[in-house]
């Protein structure tokens, strides 16, 4: 029993030795346990299987890579064309079409050595945005998969669904161009503007307003100040009494030019640079009078109000004559450190900050329509003068000169400081002296438009913000 017990505990193992007779022919699950204990062929199945796998990770890999490729090239072509498009918008005038097809030459240039796509699938293109300060990339394209698509995958999207990956370029000022900014405009509301004109100019700089000053503050900030002038300025009542020399009180705020050495500088008001009052309409006595008779009209400090600046925007008229260099000396002020004590009286936000301040750009922005004609004596009355001949005028009568030879010298004074300086002239005419005297002013040609229609004057001054704002990319 011993040794048939044995026996077919080896049967059902399977094997025998040499000499082992099976008392039996083994049954049928013998024959299962001998096949089940065979390894005869187990690396080739387990070669094959793995092989397989090998195969479907490789094939993973070269489409993951293919799209990798293809992405990182189209990103980094987007990136370059909204850069390349927010740059023509510095450079042309705002031309908006014009940027786009900028962008959209850049694209198609950059992408060319990009693997193939699915056909007709790429619809990436470019659109200016943020008040046209902005360019943005949008759409996708698809790659094909040729080993996913043993799975069902047969093409995979560039970039992501949910538009994280478009580009966009900015345009940007204040904050978000870490860089501060301190913006004067000289704003021409002589008689000759009257109409059309003057809808014309509060558009424009209502326009430049609305892009210069950024809306966060909190670290970088972008002030505008507006200097709206006739043949007088017109000053708040508190700054009135700190800049002229008369001791009794008056309803009419506004004052021209001062004589003496400081004539032509940005020195605080002061004993020998006091200003004269307009004086024009009351040659009997010494008693102010303003050619801006309307309150709407009166100068306004440097400020990060946008209300504020939009509403003395919009409440402007029109008045008398053009003393442009008035304009001009009281847009310098407006930006001068050495005023601080006077421009304090109104609001501490309203301080220049100091000449060569890191991070800071200070910048005028002189317009008018016509040939600066109106000067004073000494008394401060208004003289005329000789057009004779036109590109030399004289002023015998004006103590300081013609309106357009103080312009310049006050100009020349300005830019030495360090502060940038556009001008733009609206409808000269053929003018060759107001077009001489903005061109002395400006800080290069390339800082002087001369504007002809309405949409040429909103157009300088928006490329004027465009060209002072700071390009980056923003996503």
């Amino acid at each position: 029993m011993k040794f048939a017990s044995f026996s077919l505990r080896r049967a059902l193992c399977g094997y025998w030795k040499a000499g082992d007779v099976p008392a039996e022919r083994p049954s049928g699950r013998t024959a299962f346990y001998r096949f089940a204990a065979d390894s005869r062929g187990d690396v080739a199945i387990l070669f094959g299987l793995m092989t397989l796998v090998l195969v479907m990770l490789i094939g993973l890999a070269v489409d993951y890579g293919r799209l990798v490729n293809a992405r990182n090239q189209t990103l980094e072509a987007t990136d370059a064309a909204v850069l390349a498009g927010a740059r023509a918008l510095q450079t042309n005038g705002g031309d908006q079409a014009a940027a786009i097809k900028v962008a959209q030459a850049f694209y198609k240039q950059a992408v060319e050595s990009r693997l193939s796509l699915v056909s007709n699938s790429d619809t990436i293109n470019f659109a200016v945005t943020d008040n046209g300060t902005a360019v943005i990339s949008n759409g996708n394209a698809q790659i094909s998969t040729p080993f996913m698509s043993v799975a069902g995958v047969k093409t995979l999207p560039l970039l992501h669904a949910d538009g994280s990956d478009y580009a966009k370029a900015v345009l940007a000022v204040g904050g978000n161009a870490e860089l501060n900014l301190e913006v004067s405009m000289m704003l021409d509301v002589t008689g000759s503007m009257a109409g059309q004109k003057l809808t014309d100019l509060k558009s424009a700089a209502s326009d430049l307003v609305n892009i210069v000053v950024w809306k966060d503050q909190s670290k970088y900030t972008s002030k505008i100040a507006i200097v709206p002038f006739a043949a007088d300025v017109r000053l708040p009542t508190k700054i009135f009494t700190k800049v002229q020399s008369l001791t009794s009180s008056t309803s009419k705020p506004c004052v021209v030019e001062r004589t003496g050495a400081q004539k032509a500088t940005d020195a605080a008001p002061a004993a020998n640079a006091y200003f004269m009052v307009d004086n024009s309409k009351n040659k009997s006595s010494l008693t102010a009078t303003c050619d801006l008779s309307n309150a709407s009209s009166e100068l306004l400090p440097l400020t990060s109000d946008t209300s504020a600046l939009l509403t003395k925007i919009s409440g402007l008229t029109t008045y008398g004559g053009t003393a442009g260099h008035l304009g001009t000396a009281w847009a310098w002020y407006m930006l001068s450190p050495k005023w601080k004590s006077i421009w304090n009286l109104v609001a501490a936000d309203a301080v220049p900050a100091a000449y060569g301040t890191d991070k800071l750009k200070k910048i005028a922005v002189l317009m008018t329509d016509g040939v600066f004609n109106t000067q004073y004596n000494g008394n401060g009355y208004s003289v005329n003068y000789v057009d004779t001949p036109p590109l030399n005028p004289s002023c015998p009568d004006a103590t300081n000169g013609c309106s357009s030879a103080q312009a310049s010298a006050l100009c020349t004074q300005m830019k030495a400081q360090g502060i940038e300086v556009y001008t733009v002239g609206f409808q000269l005419g053929n003018s060759q002296l107001a077009v001489n005297t903005l061109k002395n002013c400006a800080t290069d040609a390339n800082h002087f438009y001369n504007s002809t229609t309405g949409d040429a004057l909103k157009a300088a001054f928006r490329d004027i913000a465009l060209k002072i704002s700071t390009l980056y990319l923003a996503q």
